[in-house]
């Protein structure tokens, strides 16, 4: 039996083109909250009912697509993060804070340097492509355990080095997919160091969401007990500016 997702449904109900399209998008909060607010609910019941450390699926070399596109921002424009770029990222750390009991910050050498997971996965836009692509790097349970969460966190917030219209990227994940096993920062794509255009010097894979939720140039991830304070209060940036879903499942 096929499994269920939030794309199969909303394809089914004859929105995918709708849903594909990110310039001029309107969306009525009516059809927002009827239709992608069911797919929403729905993909995050089937992955929690199916398991937590269901994996999604994985390829092999051969499967490997021989052009993987870059999307979104592909430099960001950050004095910061120019002067990180010309240095090879040599200076550049991510921050690990918020409620951990001891916040860090680690290099780039110093994740490299950390037991890494190498996977080959597909790569879901809410565009409409996809494309298959090899990606090394550190767990992201494994960096947790240097920080120790505090109780009361709930999520990670990712806070990213490019912007739209001054307006800094973000995304957000629950815990149950920062342990995930296939969630990992990775350095690494296709056996090459991150390019810029894909993100580096690091960037989320949580391989049972879609593109957006897949950010890029991470800076700062911050445990929080809520996302209220989050940007405009839904959990990432897409979600805020055009009402797409938080969890973004497939």
């Amino acid at each position: 039996m096929a499994l269920l997702t939030r794309r199969s449904v909303l394809t089914g109900l004859g929105f995918s083109t709708i849903i594909g399209t990110t310039a001029g998008l309107v969306l009525s909060p009516s059809f927002r909250d009827l239709v992608l607010g069911s797919g929403e609910k729905l993909a995050y019941q089937t992955h929690r009912l199916i398991g937590r450390n269901a994996l999604a699926p994985e390829f092999t070399e051969a499967d490997m697509s021989p052009d993987f596109r870059t999307n979104g921002n592909t430099m960001p424009k950050s004095s910061d993060y120019q002067r990180h770029m010309e240095t090879n990222f040599a200076n550049w750390q991510l921050q690990v804070d918020g409620l951990v009991s001891a916040p860090k910050s680690f290099t780039l050498v110093a994740l490299k340097a950390m037991p890494a997971r190498t996977q080959i996965t597909r790569h879901d836009c809410v565009e409409g492509w996809s494309a298959i692509g090899k990606w090394t790097g550190v767990p992201l349970s494994a960096l947790l355990s240097h920080v120790s969460l505090l109780p009361a966190a709930r999520y990670l917030v990712l806070h990213c080095a490019d912007d739209f219209g001054g307006d800094a990227y973000y995304e957000s994940i629950d815990l149950v997919d920062a342990f995930h096993p296939q969630t990992i920062l990775a350095h690494t794509m296709n056996d090459q160091p991150l390019s810029v255009g894909h993100g580096a010097p690091l960037r989320l894979r949580v391989e049972r969401q879609l593109g957006y939720k897949q950010a890029k140039y991470i800076m700062r991830i911050e445990a929080t007990a809520t996302l209220a304070a989050t940007g405009l209060g839904k959990g990432g940036f897409w979600e805020d500016q055009i009402g797409y879903d938080w969890y973004a499942g497939i």
